[in-house]
């Protein structure tokens, strides 16, 4: 059992074992389920496709496409990316190498429909990057995507990856 004198909140739930039980859910579901479910960032940091493209044409943003090689060879890669696979040894320092070791600088992170993206755009914050935002779309979602057409069914340019 514990100590309702070391902590404020045990001392504010109900002595019985059962009602205490219930109290933890209501607070679990009220204050940490909606913050779990929210993801890193909130859906305003994620940018279309054309956003991207727009931004990384502008220098505004540097666009990184995280795939793998395999995949850059199958459909191509967005001519303003850079292709850093996540795949790879190395990443993390070519990404630095990328931003020139600025972890305040805008990155936009691409994968094929928004995956691994998510979960990159989560670990690069995670490791004191703070500016980075997603392209859930990805390059291969599709016109029905729920995230919007990706940037291949939007038409946007795409370059041959032959390394």
């Amino acid at each position: 059992m514990y100590s309702t004198k070391s902590s404020p909140i045990p001392a504010l739930l109900p002595r019985s074992a059962p009602l205490r039980l219930a109290a933890w859910i209501t607070l679990w579901m009220a204050i940490v389920m909606p913050v779990l479910s929210a993801g890193p960032l909130q859906a305003a940091d994620d940018l279309s496709v054309r956003q991207a493209f727009e931004m990384a044409g502008k220098g505004e943003i540097t666009l990184i496409d995280i795939r793998s090689r395999g995949e850059w060879r199958q459909s191509g890669v967005a001519p303003v990316a850079r292709p850093i696979s996540m795949h790879e040894d190395g990443f993390f320092q070519k990404l630095d190498e990328a931003v020139g070791g600025d972890h305040k600088a805008p990155i936009a992170l691409i994968c094929a429909s928004g995956g691994r993206s998510t979960m990159m755009q989560a670990q690069l914050i995670a490791r004191g990057y703070t500016n980075v935002r997603n392209v859930p779309a990805g390059m291969t979602g599709g016109p029905n995507d729920p995230n919007g057409p990706g940037w291949i069914a939007s038409g946007l340019p795409v370059a041959p990856f032959s390394q």
